[in-house]
């Protein structure tokens, strides 16, 4: 409260006076201001530093091994792809079988009938030579 007999300039004064003590009563209380604030402020720097080529380093290792469950994940999925088509191909040889083994049994029985056609061509080249070269109507 305002005392009797003061003027508004005086309670201005008086603020402005007590704010300057304040201010002058933090200033002294200030961390700078103490021993040691040197000291102490380089080792939170240097431990700053620390902390930061840790969490760098950190995050190479955590990088490195995405990489490398990555790079298993991929070498796993190409095997079952290999896998999966090599079954693929199994069942379609085995669905096959049978046109290959007719298509087999088809170029057998035509080397046969070749065979038998050249026995038969030599057998009546062989004739027509003992005859005298005559052909036989």
């Amino acid at each position: 409260m305002a005392k009797m007999g003061t003027d508004f300039r005086d309670r201005l004064d008086a603020a402005a006076k007590a704010r300057e003590e304040l201010l002058a009563k933090i200033k002294a209380k200030a961390p700078q201001n103490t021993p040691g604030f040197a000291e102490r402020q380089a080792a939170r720097v240097e431990a700053s530093i620390a902390r930061d080529g840790r969490r760098a380093e950190a995050a190479v290792r955590k990088a490195a091994e995405a990489a490398r469950r990555a790079e298993e994940k991929l070498a796993a999925d190409i095997a079952a792809l290999e896998a999966a088509e090599a079954a693929r191909e199994a069942k379609e040889a085995e669905m096959n079988r049978p046109d290959l083994e007719k298509k087999e049994r088809r170029a057998k029985a035509k080397a046969d009938r070749d065979a038998k056609f050249q026995e038969r061509e030599a057998k009546r080249l062989k004739r027509q030579k003992q005859s005298g070269g005559k052909r036989a109507s």
